[in-house]
């Protein structure tokens, strides 16, 4: 289904195009988790001033609001939201929300403005002004997901389980699924996002099928970073990454070595790129109020 030639062009315009960022995961040790404002104040003091320069990347779901049992029915709670919209008046402070979600439906669930909106993962991004920085598929990888999210739909769609088709990558939930039938059911939606020469990836209650490509959350930051700040933006700005799942590890290793990054998880020995643990949504709020902080 996904033939020799198209996987041919597809490396040829990776090595062009993309430079990768590798998810390899570091080895699991315990991450310092910050559960109250004290701890981020003991833990993060000097690193902002009110006359820093941000870059704040932010995932959606899992991040600035909680996981639903339906992707519709998650939202920020309105101290999340009111913090956020403050933080997006300041012109020190360069937002970007990525997310797996389409385009619409990430922009649909902030509705902020002064903000950067990065959705499927960062193959699509509209700038804060506006105007779009997508990155372009070739003509063969669409052709393949059209027919990809056909058959899976008619195969897959059934009692707690569906396909989310989000245009330029896809997601299969099964959070509802019955346990009895999930392990073949999650087997056969794997081969049959593979066979269309996708990728697979594990998310929570969720596999995402991805295109062939190089291209990630992390690589879709540095193209915004490069764009606003320009080549020597390690030194011009500082940077803060925030996120929930796999998906946004490739965001926790730009910031390594050069900003601070934040793994949303219950775990406390979760395995991750990240330099701090954030227990829950709740703690993505004080951390937001505490940047506010460093401002006033």
């Amino acid at each position: 289904m996904y033939s020799v030639r198209v996987g041919l062009f597809v490396t040829t315009f990776v090595l062009g195009q993309c430079r990768a960022i590798s998810t390899t995961m570091p080895q699991q040790i315990v991450r310092t988790t910050l559960a109250n404002a004290e701890d981020f104040r003991s833990n993060l003091n000097g690193y902002l001033t009110p006359n820093s320069k941000l870059a704040l990347f932010l995932d959606y779901d899992g991040t600035l609001a909680a996981i639903a049992d339906h992707p519709d029915f998650t939202k920020m709670s309105e101290e999340t939201e009111s913090t956020l919209r403050r933080l997006t008046k300041n012109p020190n402070i360069f937002v970007a929300v990525i997310s797996g979600r389409g385009l619409g439906d990430i922009k649909s669930k902030v509705r902020l403005e002064n903000i950067t909106y990065g959705g499927n993962h960062g193959y699509e991004i509209q700038n804060a002004d506006g105007s779009r920085s997508d990155f372009q598929l070739p003509q063969e990888v669409k052709d393949n997901y059209s027919k990809m999210v056909a058959e899976m739909t008619k195969r897959f769609s059934i009692e707690g389980a569906w396909v989310e088709d989000k245009k330029v990558s896809l997601t299969f939930h099964y959070r509802d699924a019955a346990a009895n039938i999930t392990p073949e059911l999650l087997r056969n939606v794997t081969k049959t996002i593979e066979s269309y020469g996708f990728r697979a990836n594990q998310a929570i209650s969720a596999i995402e099928a991805k295109p062939p490509i190089n291209w990630n959350k992390g690589e879709a930051a540095l193209l915004l970073l490069r764009k606003n700040f320009g080549e020597d933006w390690k030194h011009a700005i500082k940077t803060i990454a925030v996120g929930d799942d796999t998906t946004d590890e490739d965001l926790m290793k730009i910031c390594k070595g050069v900003g601070k990054s934040f793994r949303v998880s219950t775990d406390g020995e979760i395995q991750t790129n990240a330099e701090f643990r954030l227990p829950s949504t709740k703690e993505v709020t004080l951390l937001l109020k505490w940047i506010e902080e460093q401002y006033n």
